[in-house]
């Protein structure tokens, strides 16, 4: 009773806080298209956050520089699945940037601390050089008002706990510089934890620093990101951590069998019991474990025929030879009704409560699932979930309330520590 009590109070100080509440209606006395309208309706009455956007590292890549010729990158391009225009469209209010570090720089003292600062300055920049359309956000609730005030919060997420390094006291500077969230590891062991992607198990879930890194975490007020760990970390997380925990971007196991990244049932129900929330990830490889073995079977025999040729996938000479394997074996992609399947097998194992949106948009590459290409689809998936009996209450939660309500119980705990 009382949870739902809570509940309900969190509900209606979001409805104020994004002023008057949409009408709630019936999905089943609508048309079709008076249910996609309803659907795009509360796509923006409803803050929605995504969880993992990677917009900093690919703007990286592609060597961006905050002057005249590149500040139109994040406002409107045809590169990509972010952008402002795009993500307006959608109803997107507050996407966290992914400041992204590739574990292979972990094997260079300084360069993993080096990329972060790096990837961190250049949000800021963007938030500095279109302050009309970004704000860099640090607290929930800063979100809900710059919600209010139709500017789009870029919260900062830290996926790879690695610019860390053996630096306790780096923790702290990390949430001092906006940092909010930290996957505490990406595609290898690394001084925290294992991965679920490295076989070496290299301390059999977290490090003993690891251990002190998660209660640093929660001392200062940054939410634990049990997103790319194994399965033992994310159970030794489960029994350390104080507050409630988020995936940002991982889906359900369940349709990805043998797929460590993402998580099986037993770990989103616990993931439930300690109320912490798991935003679904879009890309079709973690949406269905069928296409996840077609592609990884077409990629074994592309690289064969790209060797044969003395190749490699990155020769300018290849992109013939690649672009002709594409039209032998099109792409095959979920759609949007599969990650509403992820969506309810969490429902059924937890509750509504514990699940969100955690796209990786611009992070897997063309395995975007039809229906959900880019931010501007988030409508498209809210009229799925009408169609499925959610109510407007539930999407509520999904865009964003859930994750408000870990992140302040994150940020209470670390305010009654001090």
């Amino acid at each position: 009773m009382y949870r739902s009590i809570c509940l309900l109070l969190l509900a209606s100080l979001l409805f104020a806080c994004s002023g008057e509440a949409p009408e709630v209606k019936d999905p089943s006395t609508m048309t079709e298209e008076e249910l996609r309208q309803h659907a795009d309706s509360l796509a923006h009455a409803y803050l929605i956050t995504d969880g993992h956007v990677d917009l900093p590292y690919r703007l990286k890549v592609k060597n961006f520089k905050l002057d005249k010729e590149y500040l139109g990158i994040p406002i409107e391009t045809k590169e990509g699945d972010f952008d402002y225009v795009r993500a307006v469209e959608g109803g997107l209010d507050a996407p966290f940037m992914s400041i992204y570090i590739p574990s292979g720089l972990q094997e260079e003292v300084g360069a993993s601390p080096a990329l972060a600062d790096s990837l961190i300055d250049m949000v800021s920049g963007i938030a500095s050089a279109h302050p009309d359309k970004f704000r860099i956000t640090t607290s929930p609730e800063q979100m809900i008002q710059n919600f209010k005030e139709g500017v789009m919060s870029l919260p900062m997420g830290m996926e790879n706990g690695s610019p860390i390094e053996d630096q306790i006291e780096r923790v702290a500077e990390y949430h001092a510089k906006g940092i909010r969230y930290i996957t505490l590891t990406h595609a290898k062991d690394n001084l925290i934890c294992d991965s679920s992607y490295d076989t070496t198990r290299t301390h059999n879930g977290l490090s003993e620093f690891g251990r002190e890194v998660v209660k640093e975490m929660n001392r200062v007020g940054i939410m634990v990101d049990i997103s790319h760990v194994s399965d033992s970390t994310f159970w030794q997380v489960m029994e350390m951590t104080d507050v409630p925990v988020i995936a940002s971007h991982s889906s359900a196991r369940k349709f990805t069998p043998g797929f460590e990244r993402n998580m099986n049932d037993e770990m989103i129900k616990r993931l439930g019991e300690e109320n912490g929330v798991i935003q679904i990830n879009f890309g079709s490889t973690f949406l269905d474990g069928a296409l996840r073995t077609r592609r990884d079977s077409l990629r074994g025999v592309l690289m064969e025929r790209l060797s044969e040729a003395g190749l490699s996938y990155t020769d300018e000479e290849a992109k013939p030879m690649i672009d002709a394997f594409g039209e032998e074996f099109p792409t095959l992609y979920a759609d949007v009704e599969t990650v509403a399947d992820h969506i309810d097998h969490v429902v059924s194992l937890s509750s509504v409560d514990n699940v969100g949106f955690g796209s990786d948009f611009d992070g897997v590459g063309d395995s975007l699932p039809t229906g959900l290409k880019d931010v501007s689809d988030y409508p498209n998936l809210i009229f799925t979930l009408l169609q499925r009996g959610y109510t407007d209450e539930d999407i509520e939660k999904m865009c964003s309330g859930n994750v408000i309500r870990v992140w302040r119980a994150v940020e209470a705990a670390a305010t009654a520590s001090k």
